[in-house]
């Protein structure tokens, strides 16, 4: 087994512009997971892994054999290099402060609309327009994950899907979840073509959320904190929905607004 222990060696210089870029991470098709539940997750999400690096003082050689006979049950045709790493290389490619000792290299998923299909009458569907904090997008991706919506759509995205920030803050949801990429416009052309629904969480023009039927296939649209969403989704929205709030200000996190609008068409559909 292939061994460093030089934090200068050529290829842990790359690992740490995969971790630190999201250019390179673009360029190459890769990026790196940190931690063994994120990179199980990936496996059951159908990720490829191309390499696992791993420190043997805090993940021992039987995890490392448990881990790399997960890849081969995971069913996907890969050969998955592993290489042992120094405590001064784990420490520069550590994203996290928890220690647990194991890193992947991973290839991308090209998150395309085109390519997402629906197996049931009525979808539901989680868009978030240009959200920018990746601390809201794993967010709203746990919340995605919790609620089992068919599909997470990202219009205008302002990063990368494979941010260390967005996989650590979704504890590996960005795995679980179906995601797409595209433009605002693109994604309403989508829903339309496909019969959605489309209701804007917004302030203008509003009736409340309870209100409405979220039984048929159905697309929940969250803007920033900031700005709200665009003109486009409000001009396009089948209707536009706002929770009733009663405190001093008028808004909240996006990420619990989403989860109060996604939840309530759970109920409504008996949390199937």
């Amino acid at each position: 087994m292939k061994e460093i222990t030089s934090p200068q060696n050529t290829y842990i210089k790359l690992l740490v512009q995969l971790k630190d870029k999201s250019r390179e991470r673009k360029k190459t098709g890769t990026f790196l997971i940190e931690g063994e539940r994120e990179i199980s997750l990936a496996l059951k999400g159908g990720y490829e892994l191309e390499t696992v690096l791993f420190y043997p003082e805090l993940f021992s050689i039987e995890k490392l054999e448990k881990l790399i006979n997960n890849v081969r049950l995971s069913g996907v045709e890969a050969q998955t290099n592993c290489i042992e790493i120094s405590k001064d290389v784990y420490q520069k490619l550590a994203y996290r402060d928890t220690t647990e000792g194991v890193l992947a290299v991973a290839k991308s998923k090209e998150n395309n609309l085109t390519d997402l299909k629906f197996d049931k009458e009525n979808p539901l569907v989680l868009v978030a327009e240009a959200p920018e904090k990746p601390g809201n997008i794993g967010a709203i991706l746990r919340t995605a994950d919790a609620a089992n919506v068919d599909a997470v759509i990202i219009a205008n995205p302002k990063t990368d899907l494979y941010n260390p920030n967005i996989i650590r803050s979704s504890v590996g949801c960005v795995f679980t979840n179906t995601i797409a990429t595209g433009t605002t416009t693109e994604i309403i052309a989508f829903l339309k073509a496909n019969n959605f629904n489309m209701y804007g969480a917004a302030l203008q023009a509003s009736v409340n959320y309870h209100t409405q039927d979220f039984t048929k296939p159905t697309a929940i649209i969250v803007g920033t904190e900031a700005t709200g969403l665009s003109n486009e989704w409000l001009e396009n929205a089948t209707q536009n929905i706002i929770i009733p709030m009663q405190g001093e200000i008028d808004s909240m996190n996006v990420s619990v607004a989403a989860g109060i609008l996604i939840f309530e068409a759970k109920r409504q559909r008996n949390f199937e």
